[in-house]
């Protein structure tokens, strides 16, 4: 008798559950069925992975309803609409924001309202004709676009590396190496040398700066004369050219007073040109006279022949 007691209480306890179970779903079904919904199409110009209908839509952290349904813009596929479904009571503003929020580590997703403040008219949402909301772009969104551009790059990067490290510019930069020790095992066995012509080279630009220094000495004196005695000399420049001019104003004013005299002037050296040759002939007669004279005194004075000119 005492199985067949304990068979009726399991079985009993079984229904009971049961019975409570359905109770429970049945109040929780009429209690979703008497709310009251407001309905608004949320607009998001970017990817919504990990939404799907039936996830939550919250505000500020909180379940206020859920995604009824999604699609795309027949304008612009690009562009996906979700139709949502809030509490009536929970008051949806036209500053109120929307965006997506990761709901588990799964990856799935829900819409999310936050802010909202009470002087801005309240949207009213009914589901023939629900307000559209853009959504703003969330963070996690953005990190995985992102992720993927980062990605793409990355493997494009790879791609890039693989190409650089081939065969033909492994060999390449190996012959580079190569030529490089070369170059400076040749230059390390001659570095004594190096370090010689290092030593010059040091030596002239203690030169040159020596002549640069003298250089800028010279200039400052030049400029130190320039400042100090070429404005005397200028000066002094001036006056002489001024003078000149009044010089040659002067003349100029003489010569125009005495043109006549001067062409008479001129008229008579021309003219004198004859007597001097005269004299000139004379004068060379007489000097043949006087040495003549001189050689023998007595035959030129007392037998000598006449005097003969001789021309020139």
């Amino acid at each position: 008798m005492e199985p067949k007691a304990h068979h009726v209480i399991i079985g009993l306890f079984t229904l009971a559950a049961v019975a409570a179970a359905l109770g429970f779903a049945l109040w929780l079904g009429k209690s979703s069925a008497d709310r009251e919904w407001a309905w608004y199409e949320i607009g998001f110009d970017q990817a919504v992975t990990g939404l799907s209908q039936g996830n939550p839509v919250l505000y500020s952290g909180v379940e206020v309803g859920n995604v009824v349904n999604l699609r795309l813009d027949p304008d612009d596929p690009s562009h996906v609409r979700v139709l949502v479904r809030v509490d009536e009571k929970i008051p949806i503003r036209e500053n109120t924001s929307v965006g997506l929020v990761l709901a588990n580590i799964t990856g799935s997703m829900s819409v999310q309202f936050s802010g909202g403040t009470p002087d801005s008219p309240r949207l009213q949402g009914d589901r023939g004709d629900p307000p559209l909301i853009m959504a703003e772009p969330s963070a996690f969104t953005s990190l995985l676009t992102n992720g993927e551009q980062l990605l793409k790059k990355a493997d494009r990067l790879l791609t890039n590396a693989n190409a650089l490290f081939s065969d033909q510019n492994t060999d390449n930069l190996t012959t580079i190496l190569a030529n490089t020790r070369e170059a400076t095992d040749g230059l390390m066995a001659r570095r004594d040398e190096l370090v010689a012509l290092l030593a010059r080279m040091s030596a002239a630009a203690a030169r040159a700066e020596e002549a640069a220094i003298k250089v800028s000495r010279v200039s400052d004196n030049a400029n130190a004369l320039l400042q100090n005695h070429g404005r005397e000399v200028l000066e002094s420049m001036d006056q002489a050219l001024n003078t000149i001019q009044t010089t040659v104003a002067r003349i100029d004013q003489l010569t125009r007073r005495n043109e006549g005299a001067l062409d008479a002037g001129l008229q008579g050296m021309g003219e004198l040109a004859p007597a001097l040759r005269e004299l000139r002939s004379t004068l060379r007669n007489l000097n043949q006279f006087t040495r003549r004279l001189e050689a023998n005194p007595a035959g030129t004075l007392w037998g000598g022949g006449s005097i003969k000119e001789i021309s020139q």
